[in-house]
């Protein structure tokens, strides 16, 4: 009975598991662009330590070395792999270190010379090992932290909402790639513990050819339409010059009778047209394409000045958008497109007949009025986790059922050290007492 019961709450726990909205892979592809800034900023640091002097007397040998400065550090050969269960390890061997020093020797015993550069050589690689492991421990754990620390977790993405990219488990490592689940999902701002329930499919990461790859959900996008909606951002009010003059004229003609039985002496007031979204828009992906289906409420009104408006009609559209994706830098950008367009009354299937003269004046209108102002915000774009300095570049977007990936080379827009040097704690300083597990380096 207790197994059946252990059964029941784990299917029950499934059932509720939320899937990722986002997921990143990166590939061995990746790690060679990585393996290169990480040793330079790695060459960098290590040129910077400062060496205590050594001095001190071995019977009749008096010895004191100053003044060390490493001139030179090469580091030769080295792997940067996936590992499993450790996600990254980086192997360095063969290195080389070039050194410039004062010397003051002084001895009684002639042909000692071998006794003296032994000597100096195990005394310099003491001191180096002093040096360097706390370098390689500050370098790894705090300075590249500060780097990560610069990825958006959860961020502003404008002056209404928000995005949420915390990491849903921890990263999987095999030997050929990392693979990292994002919630993906955006918010209100003003309702900050809001969230979208996600039943969108789990989005899929098959490929290795490019760097990084990066799949997004339905949910992801449906999570920021319905953002958007709670935040009162999907609804537009055109009065006066602002409606096309075209499109006030053939309004005002349709409306004539109307405006006559209604208010004739409000005949020559300012139009107004309102643009209401009714539902949040849903997001559909296909490997066909990317639709977004959007229904609002379209009003149109008389506004005299100091009295109340006159509405004129009331009607419904369903539009149907096309949406094309694409990774510019860092940021996921959109352009869309208005595909198909209806309208129809909410009274009766005859004003419905009636209203057939206004859609294509209205989808011009929504063409050249509203699309540019939707497109300006999108192609913004929203931020990719990914460290500050680092790009994608020769991005291939590729459509699934329920989501799309899109696959990138990265680029370092700015040098490890720049970006680190930026970010770098102020108030830590170089470890002299690194844990035990960094004693072996």
């Amino acid at each position: 009975m207790a197994l059946f019961g252990a059964l029941f709450l784990a299917l029950l726990a499934g059932a509720h598991a939320e899937f990722p909205g986002c997921k990143i892979r990166v590939t061995s592809k990746a790690l060679e662009l990585v393996k290169q800034e990480g040793l330079r900023f790695l060459e960098q640091e290590l040129e910077t330590i400062t060496i205590p002097d050594l001095r001190g007397k071995e019977g009749h040998f008096y010895y004191n070395i100053s003044e060390v400065k490493v001139t030179e550090l090469q580091l030769t050969s080295s792997e940067l792999d996936f590992q499993p269960q450790q996600e990254l390890m980086l192997q360095i061997t063969n290195a080389s270190l070039g050194l410039r020093f004062r010397r003051q020797l002084l001895y009684w015993f002639l042909k000692v010379y071998d006794f003296l550069s032994t000597f100096i050589t195990s005394g310099m690689r003491f001191l180096l090992n002093q040096q360097i492991c706390p370098v390689l421990y500050h370098a790894g754990m705090v300075l590249l932290n500060a780097l990560l620390d610069t990825m958006p977790v959860r961020s502003s993405v404008d002056e209404l909402v928000g995005i949420d990219y915390s990491l849903m488990k921890d990263p999987v490592a095999s030997t050929s790639n990392l693979d990292m689940d994002f919630r993906g999902a955006f918010f209100p701002l003003t309702e900050r513990n809001w969230s979208l329930p996600n039943r969108a499919v789990e989005p899929q990461l098959q490929e290795e050819e490019r760097m990084v790859y990066v799949a997004f959900s339905e949910f992801f996008f449906d999570s920021a339409m319905e953002s958007y909606f709670r935040a009162g951002a999907l609804q537009l009010s055109l009065v006066g010059d602002k409606v096309p003059h075209d499109l006030d004229m053939l309004l005002r003609a349709t409306y004539f009778g109307s405006i006559v039985l209604l208010s004739p002496a409000v005949i020559d007031s300012p139009l107004k047209l309102e643009l209401r979204v009714l539902a949040p828009p849903r997001c559909t992906i296909k490997p066909s394409g990317t639709t977004i289906s959007v229904t609002a409420s379209v009003t149109i009104a008389l506004v005299p000045p100091d009295k109340p408006e006159v509405q004129l009609s009331s009607m419904t559209m369903d539009a149907r958008l096309s949406a094309k994706m694409a990774l510019r830098g860092k940021a996921l950008r959109t352009q869309l497109d208005l595909r198909r367009f209806r309208i129809y009354s909410n009274h009766s299937a005859l004003e419905s007949l009636a209203l057939i003269p206004l859609q294509a004046p209205l989808k011009t209108m929504l063409q050249i009025g509203v699309m540019p102002m939707l497109n300006e915000r999108t192609w913004r774009g929203v931020q990719i986790p990914l460290p500050e300095g680092i790009n994608f570049v020769r991005e291939v977007v590729t459509n699934h059922a329920g989501f799309l990936t899109i696959g990138a080379d990265l680029h370092f827009a700015k040098g490890l050290r720049e970006v680190i040097e930026k970010n770098r704690p102020a108030d830590v300083g170089v470890s002299t007492a690194p844990p035990p597990s960094t004693a072996a380096v």
